[in-house]
């Protein structure tokens, strides 16, 4: 996994680093060690501001949006509140005159529980300003808390006491514990029927030792699950899925229970990950992972199968041990804290953004690189910087444009170096972008702008410059578009398909379908192309005579197409959706006319995008940044025919007649000798009226009339 960045805190033993990401958007992490400082930071690493406090933090945390952060420290009574948006801080008066000791912002509104260090409580609402003291809550500090999905609070203190209120303060029920209360949250218990009620527990760590399932609606039959001494003390929990809980152990084991009644407090698993000692556990439900660390490595498990080992961080620097682990809520960046006082930020999870033209690909490979390659030509592969996290990329012959909302940036690739050509705004924010060999072409608010990539180039006349397409009288919408090296063509909600010849500069060609175009491919040379309609039917159309031929078993779930790029296979696409890619063949000119054959299916593996596909095999995008090669089933043959049995040839041979592949065809049929194969096979040629290659299979296995018939014929 790459780490985006690290930093170093200056802190005193015992008081190791805090930090913690801004919910939702995962674009800031608020850090702070013993300087008596909060330390803002962009997903980059960049510092963003720096708060003063009069002492140490004691607490912070991000409000659900993650517009605010809210901070308490030593010797103060008051609140800093810092604004994500104006990047401004202020002060809340608590009024309280006293020490704060716990900090809270509610999961659906704009309310703030603070607590103190004699027991009292404020709720703030940040949007009125309203302040409501509730003096003796608790009558010792109150050191955790939390607030459910409706408008409870539930506080714990160190006078053992659980205290549940609403959102004006008034306590609805109270208990008594038999240690100190840590990690409070709230939960729906499941019953027999797994149907979800509504979050009437607490679930809380006493005296580390406990987990302590609180129905306040109950209150007199609480669960109290104790474990194995060897398992050291508890450290964190989460729950997940459907009633399960993960527990870290200070001495390296972590344990998943259950809590459906019938089975609460089994164990489902148990695993030592550390070996001397664990710090903390975190879980991204976007991700499906799960991640402890410990000593100084971090690992990370898939939910759906925890005994398997996704991967491990060692952080070999780290002498002194890593202290806390968390994950911004889109499972994008995992942050970890270590003793010694640094932080390091790492990458598990990348947009899956890239493009493909001919055999070049661009995909994105860190938050701020991309890389640019052409396994086929065996070209180095180039690494761009770029100054934004794009949310799209187009490559070209010989350029790079990546871009986010109205702008891109436009890059020229050399042979072995890259030259920032210069970043262009747009009316609008891109959906889709396309290059070709000198022209971009970006897609906004249902219309495309056409313009020269690097206008110096010689002999363009002003008006071929730019061009917004539709004209002005047209008042359809384009929806989808693409750029060959000759032609912009686009597709609209009105249904029409439109080619214009950027040579001439003007329209040649349009095709009108019933209803909107939402998705079109054409193949490299622009002479054949796939759509998708509105309705999530697909169609081969060719220019050349106006035909258009639906394509067989189209799933609605078919999110591309991409066409073969190996000169020899023309005709050959596959439409792939997340968990399948079909192969299928356009075949031109048989006896029967043209049509589209559906060739067979091949599994994609999780997460990957097919990029490119060259003969039969499919380059595809991974969420980690890299590229991984996918062979399609459909091109079986194209592997070593040495020790394959004669089955495992005829289906080899029946691949190679639907690709109309007719010489390796013809070298299968060497392999199986056998009568019916060459008959089978020439028989496909006449279908395809492939006369030559049918009269050598004939004249091979010596059926001389159908020799003579076909010279006739010829």
């Amino acid at each position: 996994m790459k780490r985006v960045f690290s930093l170093l805190e200056k802190t005193v033993l015992g008081s190791p680093v805090q930090f913690a990401w801004q919910k939702t958007l995962g674009n800031f992490i608020a850090i702070t060690g013993s300087d008596h400082t909060v330390k803002i930071f962009d997903r980059h690493g960049q510092k963003k501001n720096e708060i003063s406090l009069s002492g140490n933090c004691i607490a912070m945390d991000w409000d659900q949006d993650g517009d605010t952060l809210a901070i308490i420290a030593d010797k103060s009574s008051s609140i800093y509140l810092w604004d994500a948006n104006t990047n401004k801080t202020s002060q809340v008066d608590t009024g309280m005159r006293e020490l704060m000791s716990f900090l809270r912002w509610s999961k659906t509104e704009a309310l703030l529980a603070a607590g103190t260090a004699k027991g009292n409580l404020l709720i703030y609402n940040h949007q009125t300003s309203r302040k409501i003291p509730i003096l003796g809550k608790h009558t010792k500090r109150i050191t955790s808390g939390c607030w459910s999905n409706g408008k409870l609070i539930a506080l714990g203190g160190e006078d053992k006491l659980i205290t549940i209120s609403n959102h004006e303060g008034d306590t609805i029920r109270v208990g008594t514990v038999k240690g100190e209360p840590s990690d409070m949250q709230f939960i729906v218990m499941k019953t027999d029927d797994r149907t979800s009620g509504s979050e009437t527990t607490v679930s809380v760590v006493l005296g580390k030792k406990i987990l302590y399932l609180f129905n306040f609606q109950d209150p007199d039959n609480p669960i109290e699950l104790q474990f194995q001494q060897h398992y050291g003390s508890i450290v964190a929990y989460k729950w997940y899925g459907d009633g399960y809980i993960m527990i870290g152990f200070s001495l390296g084991f972590f344990v998943v229970i259950s809590t459906h009644i019938r089975e609460i407090g089994h164990e489902i698993l148990q695993v030592c990950n550390h070996k001397d000692n664990l710090t903390s556990i975190a879980i991204s439900q976007s991700l499906n992972k799960a991640a402890s660390c410990g000593d100084n490595c971090i690992k990370i498990h898939d939910l759906s199968d925890l005994n398997e080992m996704y991967a491990i961080i060692n952080l070999e620097d780290e002498n002194k041990g890593l202290d806390q682990l968390s994950w911004t809520d889109d499972g994008q960046l995992l942050a970890v804290s270590a003793k010694r006082g640094s932080l390091h930020v790492f990458l598990t999870k990348l947009p899956i953004l890239g493009d493909s033209c001919s055999t070049r690909i661009a995909y994105l490979t860190s938050l701020l690189e991309v890389t640019v390659a052409n396994h086929i030509e065996r070209e180095i592969p180039v690494t761009v910087s770029v100054e934004v996290e794009p949310s799209f990329v187009a490559v070209g012959h010989y350029h790079l444009a990546v871009g986010m909302n109205n702008r891109a940036w436009f890059y020229a690739l050399g042979e072995n170096s890259v030259k920032k050509l210069k970043d262009m705004e747009y009316l609008g924010t891109v959906n889709n972008m396309c290059l070709n060999s000198d022209y971009a072409a970006a897609l906004f608010e249902g219309k495309v702008q056409l313009h020269m990539i690097e206008s110096e180039v010689l002999g363009t006349q002003e008006e071929r410059e730019t061009r917004l397409f539709p004209d002005n009288d047209d008042k359809s919408k384009i929806l989808c578009h693409t750029l060959t090296s000759d032609f912009l063509i686009y597709g609209t909600d009105a249904g029409i398909i439109q080619y214009f010849y950027i040579e001439d500069w003007q329209y040649v060609n349009d095709y009108r379908h019933p209803v909107s175009v939402r998705k079109i491919f054409p193949d490299p040379s622009g002479s054949r192309l796939v759509f998708i309609d509105d309705k999530s039917d697909g169609f081969v159309y060719c220019p050349v005579n106006d035909g258009v031929y639906e394509i067989p078993n189209f799933q609605p779930t078919i999110k591309g197409i991409l066409w073969e790029n190996w000169a020899m296979d023309k005709g050959v696409f596959v439409a792939y959706d997340d968990d399948k890619i079909y192969t299928y063949v356009f075949h031109k000119d048989t006896i029967q006319g043209s049509k589209v054959i559906l060739a067979g299916g091949t599994r994609v593996p999780y997460s990957h995008k097919p990029l490119l596909l060259y003969n039969g095999e499919l380059t595809c995008q991974t969420q980690s940044g890299k590229t991984n090669t996918v062979a399609l089933s459909t091109h079986s043959f194209l592997g070593t025919l040495k020790s394959v049995g004669p089955n495992d040839l005829k289906q080899m041979l029946t691949q190679t007649i639907m690709l109309k592949r007719f010489s390796e065809a013809w070298e299968l049929c060497k392999l199986l000798n056998s009568p019916s194969s060459w008959n089978e096979l020439a028989r496909a040629c006449l279908h395809h009226m492939e006369l030559e290659f049918a009269i050598r299979v004939y004249r091979t296995i010596r059926n001389v009339g159908m020799v003579m018939s076909l010279e006739q014929i010829k």
